[in-house]
């Protein structure tokens, strides 16, 4: 319990503005997540457990390798706390640590793939919910077809009967040279209810170019396949509390600019 309140205590100033992203998107992509934060389960404190938990996860392995035996949670906890200096990073270590023990944690990050999503559910910072159900309301890319520059949306709106656990939308774009850019968005666990969540696509100039580094290519003319899973969980995920919920396909057109 004061563990938990510590880590509340921590990161009281600043959380309104965490990114909900697990990697860093494409500068084309702009995310318009669901506005009804208060459909959301549990205390807010999971996108910034999601967003510190691939430094820490790896800053934990470092710290394992490097000090050998480890005795207490506490102790390998203080020393990921010291070498990153960020007192939030070793609250959550110690939290997801205590919940399993610090013999099964070592052995947990040498020997298994942990993502952030299930990380951060051992820390009891992410609602877990196994019994949750969520289904696209009306999939699909709007434009179909538009010239180079055209902003598209891609609708991944949904519906839940029993609610869902701390979930990740994966947007996957395959260009007409069958090359994939993928981007993943947490979605924060939610009560039953319709929720609106829209991806915008702007086609001005080339995916993942920098304008500040130099000139942009335009955005290729050609046929994009659009494929969107929602899950439970990290998708592709086989730890526990992971699932596909529901997987959206569409595809959209850019022309030539005139």
């Amino acid at each position: 319990m004061y563990k938990t309140l510590s880590v509340i205590l921590l990161v009281v100033v600043g959380i309104s503005n965490v990114a909900c992203s697990f990697n860093t998107p494409s500068k084309n992509l702009q995310h318009f997540p669901s506005d009804i934060r208060g459909n959301n389960v549990g205390i807010d404190l999971c996108p910034t457990c999601i967003n510190e938990a691939v430094e820490a996860i790896n800053v934990i392995l470092n710290v394992i390798l490097d000090e050998g035996i480890i005795e207490s949670c506490e102790k390998l906890c203080s020393i990921v706390a010291n070498k990153t200096g960020v007192p939030f990073i070793g609250t959550v270590c110690d939290l997801a640590c205590d919940a399993v023990g610090i013999d099964e944690f070592i052995h947990l990050i040498i020997a298994v793939d942990i993502d952030p999503i299930w990380y951060c559910e051992m820390a009891r910072l992410c609602p877990i919910n196994d019994h949750g159900d969520a289904k696209f309301i009306k999939f699909g890319v709007l434009p179909n077809t538009g010239p180079q520059g055209t902003t598209f949306m891609i609708d991944c709106s949904f519906k839940s009967m029993n609610g869902t656990g701390t979930s990740m939308l994966r947007l996957e774009i395959t260009d007409p040279h069958n090359e994939t850019e993928s981007n993943d968005y947490l979605i924060e666990s939610k009560k039953p209810g319709m929720y609106t969540e829209k991806i915008g696509l702007r086609t001005l100039t080339a995916l993942n170019c920098d304008s500040t580094k130099g000139l942009c290519d335009a955005f290729p003319v050609g046929t994009y396949n659009v494929t969107v899973q929602l899950c439970n969980g990290e998708c592709g995920s086989h730890h526990p509390h992971s699932q596909t919920y529901d997987v959206g396909k569409a595809s959209f057109t850019v022309t030539k600019k005139k």
